[in-house]
C-alpha cells in the first residue's frame, strides 16, 4: 500500500474528526454554558499623553494580548502607533501608553514575549510597501523594537500559529477605490507571508506562497484580507474582493485547497433606505465575500461583509457568516437569521439598508469552560453575537453582546475568562470614541439585551423617546419612536418577561394614512385613549399634542397658540401626562430647553386643557449645564396625587455625562399662568439620580435617558433612546428601578 502523503493524511484527519463531533458535542452540549458579561469600557482617547488634545482622532482596531494575559497591545491606524493597556484588574482597565511606529498600523498578534506589528508605509497604492516590527514585551511599561523585517507589499492581517511556529501575514496590496470605480484587477497581486519563528526575531526567514491564478474573479490580482491558522499549521486566508477561500500548508509553503466563497439568497432584508425598517425584500445571488476567517474544529467560518461592488454596481450584502469545511461545502449559512436577531434587539442600522445592512465583519472563535464559542461582530449593528457552536455546523445562538462604535477586532482570552472587542469609530465633535469592551464568562444569565422584540413575528424598533404605563393592565407598558423612523407607531411591552418583550405594535394614521411626528412623549387617558407629543424643529414643524385612540387613529392635533409658537427654538415638546377626566382632564407637556422669552435655567411645563382649549405654562428650574453642554428635560409622568417625576439630563455621554436625574415636583397648589403672566417656578426633588446605573453596565454611558414610566404596582422603568444606531452605539437600556413612593 502506497504511504499516505500529509495532504491525504490531513484530509482524512479532517473527516474522521467530523464523525467523531456528535459525540464530542453531546457531552459538550450536557453543560449548561454561562453567559458574557461586560465589566469594563476604555476609551482610547485616555491614553494620549498629557500634552496630546484629547479631542484628536485615535482608535484600537485590532487588539492582541500579552502572553500573561495582563497588556493588552492595540493598532492605532491614524496615530501611526501601537497602545498598550493594563488589564491586571479587568474591571479597571488602566492607560500604558504608546510605541510610535513609521506607518498605519494593521494589525497585531503576539508569540511569547514577542509583540509582531504588521505595519503600512506604503508609497501609494501602486508602490505598496511594509514591514514587520517585532517589539520584546517583557517589560510593558517599555517595549523594546528588537526586529524589523521587510514585508514586499502593504499587509494586513497577521495571525501565529498555535504551535507557535510560523506568522502568516495577508500581503493585501489593497485597491484604490478612486481608480476606475474601485474595480479589479489592481496590480500588484497580494500574496501570502510566511515568517519561520526559529530562533530570535533577527533570524526570522521569510517566505511567500504566490495566490494568483486561483479565483474566478480577477485571479490575477488576489487581494488577502485575514488569516487563522489551525493546529495543524494549515493557514485559512480569504481573498475577500476576490469571493475566494485559500488553505495553506504552512511547513511547504504551498496551496492545499482554495474555493469560491459562493453567493446566497436572502428572503426578508430591508434593501431600501427610507426611514422605515421594512425586512421584506429579497436578495439573490449575493457573493458572500468574506473578511475574517476562523477555524471551528475542523470547519472554517467567515463573517460575510460583502464589501466589493463588481462592474454592473451589484454589492454583496451577504450579511451573516457561514460555515466551511475542508473542502468548501457549506454546513451552515446563517441566512437572514442573523440580521433579524440584530432588529428584535433594536440594533439594525436602517441606514446602511441598500449596502450591507449589519455588515458582519470580525470573527473569533474559542474555548471557555470547555464551552466552544463563535464570536460574530457587526461593524454596522455595532454588537457582537455569540454562538454556541458545540455543533460546529448548527451554531445556536448564545447572546448578543453590546460593543461600541464599529467593533473590529474580537480577541477571546479563555484563561483568563476575558473576552475583548476594540472598537475603530472615534469622532470626539460628535460624542463618541474609539473604545476597548472587555467581557467576563461566568454569568448565569444573559444581561443584555434588556428590551427585544418577539420570537412570534419580527417587529422592527429603535429610538425609543417616550414611555407610559397602561391604567389598568399589568405588567403592559407603551412607548414611542422619535422621528429617526417614519410612520409613527406605538409599540407594546410586556414586562413580566426578562428581558421585556415588545409583543405588538399599532401604526398611526390619520385620515386613513400614515403619519410622520416626531414623538417624544406619551400618555393615556382614563378611557384609553393615546396622548402624543410631538417634537416640532424650530421651523415648519409644529410641536403638536395628539390624541388616538387604541387603534391608533388620529383624532385630535392641537397646536400651541400663535404668540407661544412664535418663541419655539428648535427643542420643543418632550414628556407628557394626563390628569383627570372628562371636563377636567388636564395634559402637562414638558418642554425641552429654554425658548426665546423664556430666562436661563427656567424650563416651561405647559399644561393644556382640550374641553376648552386655553394654555398655561408653569417653570421647572433645570441644573446646571456642564461646561460646553446643555441641560433640559426628557420625560413627564404623572404618579398621582398631583406628582410628577421629570427625567432631566444633559447631552454629553461617556466620561464627560454629568447630569442624568429623576426628580420629582409636586403640582398640587400651582396655578399655571397664561403667556405674558409670571409664570409660577416649582421646587424639585431628587428622586434619583441615573448616572450610576447607567455606569453599572460596564458601558458607554448613554445619551439620551428618555422615557419613564410608572406601572399599578409603583414599578419604576427608564429607557435610553438609541439614536436608530447611526452615530450611536445602538444599545438601548430598559432599567427596573425598584418601586416609587407615591
Amino acid at each position: 500500500m502506497r504511504t499516505p502523503t500529509r495532504l491525504t493524511r490531513t484530509a482524512l484527519s479532517t473527516a474522521l474528526t467530523l464523525a467523531l463531533l456528535p459525540l464530542a458535542s453531546q457531552a459538550a452540549s450536557s453543560r449548561a454554558a454561562a453567559y458574557f458579561e461586560r465589566v469594563a469600557t476604555f476609551p482610547v482617547y485616555r491614553n494620549l499623553g498629557v500634552d496630546e488634545d484629547a479631542s484628536r482622532e485615535t482608535v484600537a482596531e485590532i487588539t492582541a494580548v500579552s502572553r500573561d494575559g495582563r497588556t493588552l497591545i492595540y493598532t492605532d491606524s491614524p496615530g501611526e502607533r501601537i497602545g498598550l493597556v493594563n488589564i491586571r484588574d479587568p474591571k479597571n482597565p488602566k492607560p500604558a501608553g504608546f510605541v510610535k511606529l513609521e506607518g498605519e498600523p494593521t494589525s497585531v498578534a503576539v508569540h511569547h514575549h514577542f509583540a509582531l506589528v504588521a505595519v503600512n508605509t506604503s508609497l501609494s497604492f501602486a508602490q505598496p510597501d511594509g514591514v514587520l516590527a517585532v517589539f520584546d514585551i517583557r517589560n510593558p511599561a517599555q517595549p523594546k523594537r528588537v526586529a524589523t523585517l521587510p514585508m514586499g507589499g502593504q499587509p494586513d492581517s497577521i495571525a501565529i500559529s498555535p504551535r507557535g511556529r510560523y506568522a502568516a501575514i495577508a500581503i493585501e496590496n489593497e485597491r484604490d477605490e478612486d481608480l476606475n470605480d474601485g474595480l479589479l484587477p489592481q496590480l500588484p497581486a497580494g500574496f501570502l507571508r510566511i515568517v519561520d519563528l526559529k530562533g530570535q526575531p533577527s533570524r526570522w526567514r521569510t517566505r511567500d506562497v504566490d495566490l494568483t491564478g486561483l479565483a474566478e474573479v480577477a485571479p490575477n490580482d488576489p487581494e488577502p484580507e485575514y488569516v487563522s491558522i489551525n493546529d495543524q499549521d494549515i493557514a485559512a486566508v480569504t481573498l475577500q474582493e476576490n469571493n475566494h477561500i485559500v488553505l495553506v500548508d504552512l511547513r511547504r509553503g504551498r496551496v492545499l485547497r482554495h474555493f469560491s466563497a459562493g453567493q446566497v439568497d436572502l428572503e426578508g432584508v430591508d434593501v431600501e433606505e427610507n426611514d422605515r425598517i421594512q425586512p421584506v425584500g429579497v436578495l439573490k445571488g449575493k457573493r458572500r465575500e468574506p473578511d475574517s476567517i476562523a477555524w471551528v474544529g475542523p470547519l472554517l467560518a467567515t463573517a460575510n461583509e460583502g464589501d466589493y461592488e463588481d462592474a454592473n454596481g451589484d454589492e454583496g450584502g451577504s450579511r451573516g457568516f457561514t460555515l466551511f469545511d475542508y473542502n468548501g461545502k457549506v454546513w451552515h449559512d446563517t441566512g437572514v437569521s442573523m440580521e433579524h436577531a440584530f432588529i428584535r434587539a433594536g440594533h439594525y442600522p436602517e441606514n446602511r439598508s441598500e449596502n450591507k445592512g449589519i455588515e458582519p465583519e470580525g470573527i473569533a472563535s474559542a474555548s471557555f469552560r470547555k464551552q466552544d464559542f463563535l464570536f460574530v461582530g457587526s461593524e454596522r449593528g455595532n454588537a457582537v453575537a455569540v454562538y454556541n457552536v458545540a455543533q460546529p455546523w448548527a451554531p445556536i445562538m448564545h447572546q448578543l453582546l453590546p460593543a461600541g462604535m464599529g467593533p473590529e477586532g474580537i480577541l477571546p482570552i479563555p484563561n483568563r475568562n476575558l473576552l475583548v472587542v476594540s472598537s475603530e469609530e472615534d469622532s470626539a465633535e460628535d460624542g463618541y470614541r474609539s473604545t476597548i469592551s472587555i467581557y467576563q464568562y461566568g454569568g448565569k444569565t444573559a444581561s443584555y439585551p434588556q428590551i427585544r422584540s418577539t420570537d412570534s413575528q419580527l417587529i422592527p424598533w429603535g429610538a425609543l423617546s417616550g414611555m407610559v404605563a397602561d391604567r389598568t393592565q399589568e405588567n403592559r407598558l407603551y412607548a414611542v419612536p422619535d422621528s429617526y423612523y417614519k410612520a409613527s407607531r406605538i409599540f407594546n411591552i410586556d414586562t413580566s418577561k426578562t428581558p421585556a418583550v415588545i409583543d405588538g405594535q399599532t401604526e398611526l394614521r390619520k385620515d386613513g394614512e400614515s403619519v410622520n411626528y416626531d414623538l417624544e412623549g406619551i400618555a393615556q387617558a382614563n378611557n384609553g385613549d393615546f396622548w402624543l407629543a410631538s417634537e416640532g424643529n424650530g421651523k415648519a414643524k409644529p410641536n403638536l399634542l395628539i390624541r388616538a385612540n387604541v387603534k391608533g387613529e388620529v383624532l385630535n392635533e392641537y397646536a400651541l397658540p400663535a404668540d407661544v409658537a412664535a418663541q419655539r427654538t428648535g427643542n420643543g415638546f418632550e414628556g407628557i401626562a394626563v390628569v383627570g377626566e372628562g371636563t377636567s382632564t388636564r395634559i402637562y407637556v414638558a418642554f425641552q430647553r429654554e425658548w426665546k422669552n423664556d430666562p436661563a435655567g427656567r424650563v416651561r411645563i405647559g399644561v393644556f386643557n382640550p374641553d376648552s382649549g386655553e394654555w398655561g405654562f408653569i417653570y421647572y428650574p433645570l441644573d446646571t449645564a456642564p461646561e460646553g453642554a446643555w441641560v433640559g428635560l426628557s420625560e413627564l409622568t404623572s404618579i398621582g396625587n398631583g406628582h410628577f417625576l421629570v427625567i432631566e439630563r444633559d447631552n454629553q455621554q461617556g466620561p464627560a455625562a454629568e447630569v442624568k436625574r429623576l426628580y420629582r415636583i409636586d403640582l398640587n397648589g400651582v396655578k399655571p399662568a397664561a403667556e405674558g403672566q409670571s409664570f409660577p417656578l416649582v421646587n424639585k426633588r431628587l428622586e434619583r439620580d441615573l448616572l450610576p446605573d447607567l455606569k453599572s453596565t460596564g458601558g458607554w454611558v448613554l445619551d439620551k435617558v428618555e422615557g419613564a414610566a410608572v406601572d399599578k404596582q409603583g414599578r419604576l422603568f427608564v429607557v435610553t433612546d438609541n439614536d436608530g444606531v447611526e452615530d450611536a452605539s445602538g444599545e438601548t437600556r430598559f432599567m427596573r428601578l425598584g418601586v416609587v413612593k407615591r
